[in-house]
């Protein structure tokens, strides 16, 4: 059981007023609130161990080496990754992507073939793209039905010798779909395809081990999971990081320079070019070990009981519709009330002091498929409370009669 009255008091912006009303945060999707003990971290390495790192011999630079260093193998263990050097910084999920996208650019030839999934966020769509412009590559998507679940008797068909990498997301971020990751990875392997699983909308929720999922790569961005904004990882398998090129040239990320050749650095800095978000680094390591404090299980168990009760409160809502059915799906709930747009009811309630998405939420696909212009997506969190949901529902029924 968690103590949210305990947990809540971690986090200093949940007892603020926005437009002279409680906050309800319900935004969670986008990005997560932070602990008082990750902004602690950050005002703590800034005044007591601020210094470049991997180059000083100086002792800040080497307790700034020292801590950022403890933080991969921080993600190392919490992943399950098998070695600390298959953790790789990077400025997020994008990021994260883009290098694994790039590598594949000295890899695939004209004919190949890339699966992403319909439920992509825009971020796991057009870096592909990108790679088959580049390389005469094709992409193709397995598509989805009603209820926002991948059709996994077209994945099937889908997959050939010709596929090369899939990439697709753990957890949908515009419907909360939960994807049948291991059943993809084992079916990707068996025709020697690569995996990329984009993980940015699951670490929130639950703990990757990769090793067990036996994914190439897994991608996710700190601040959504409590930790600052700017940093993300890419978890990769060592043998497909030392095929890769590096995503980019610079500092930190060379053995040797000369004007006539370079070679690379070893794993990980050989994907780690220039300064990196060394604060970021070290304090997602702090972030993660508060969410394993309160625990996975606990949070999981706890965000399934937010988002059933929130589903049974919101259909009562006369021409309220939601969008992402799945059997399997996480603590988000996408929604439009009829004859009414989103953008409208997302304003009225945030003068009530709460906190939505609205739009195609980075995935038009999605919309496309369903044939609306975007939706409302309320995403919850272990620090969110019932309360906030009954006081979200009353705020919805206001708006829809201003709206009507």
């Amino acid at each position: 059981m968690l103590d949210l009255q305990k947990i809540r008091a971690d986090f200093p912006i949940l007892t603020q007023k926005v437009n002279g009303k409680p906050l309800v945060y319900f935004d969670n999707g986008a990005t997560s609130q932070k602990p008082k003990v990750v902004i602690d971290a950050i005002t703590k390495y800034y005044e007591e161990i601020n210094a470049n790192i991997h180059r000083g011999v100086h002792t800040l630079s080497q307790l700034a080496t020292d801590a950022y260093e403890v933080s991969r193998r921080k993600i190392q263990s919490h992943i399950n990754a098998k070695f600390p050097h298959e953790v790789i910084f990077t400025s997020g999920t994008t990021h994260a992507i883009n290098a694994v996208a790039n590598g594949f650019a000295s890899i695939l030839k004209s004919g190949d073939e890339v699966l992403v999934s319909a439920l992509e966020h825009h971020s796991n769509i057009v870096p592909w793209q990108m790679l088959c412009e580049r390389t005469g590559a094709i992409l193709k998507v397995i598509p989805m039905n009603e209820n926002g679940e991948l059709i996994m008797s077209e994945y099937d068909k889908l997959l050939s010798d010709k596929t090369k990498i899939v990439a697709v997301n753990h957890i949908s971020n515009a419907l909360g779909t939960i994807n049948p990751i291991e059943y993809m990875i084992e079916k990707a392997h068996q025709f020697g395809a690569a995996i990329l699983i984009d993980g940015a909308q699951a670490v929130p929720h639950l703990k990757p081990d990769v090793q067990a999922l036996d994914c190439d790569f897994y991608v996710f961005s700190g601040h959504k999971i409590c930790g600052p904004t700017g940093v993300g990882i890419l978890y990769g398998k060592e043998v497909w990081l030392n095929k890769l090129p590096p995503y980019q040239g610079g500092g930190e990320m060379i053995a040797t320079v000369t004007f006539e050749k370079t070679t690379y650095a070893d794993l990980p800095h050989k994907f780690e070019a220039g300064t990196p978000n060394i604060e970021g680094g070290i304090v997602l390591g702090t972030a993660v070990d508060y969410l394993n404090e309160i625990g996975f299980d606990n949070i999981a168990a706890y965000e399934h009981e937010l988002l059933v009760y929130a589903t049974e409160k919101l259909l009562q809502i006369e021409g309220l519709k939601i969008f992402g059915t799945a059997a399997n799906k996480t603590s988000v709930i996408s929604f439009n009330m009829e004859g009414i747009h989103p953008y409208d009811i997302g304003t009225i309630i945030d003068k009530l002091g709460i906190a939505v998405r609205t739009g195609h939420h980075c995935a038009q696909p999605i919309m496309d498929f369903f044939k609306i212009p975007g939706t409302i997506r309320a995403s919850f969190a272990f620090y969110n409370t019932k309360e906030e949901i009954d006081i979200f529902v009353e705020a919805l029924q206001k708006a829809k009669m201003m709206l009507s």
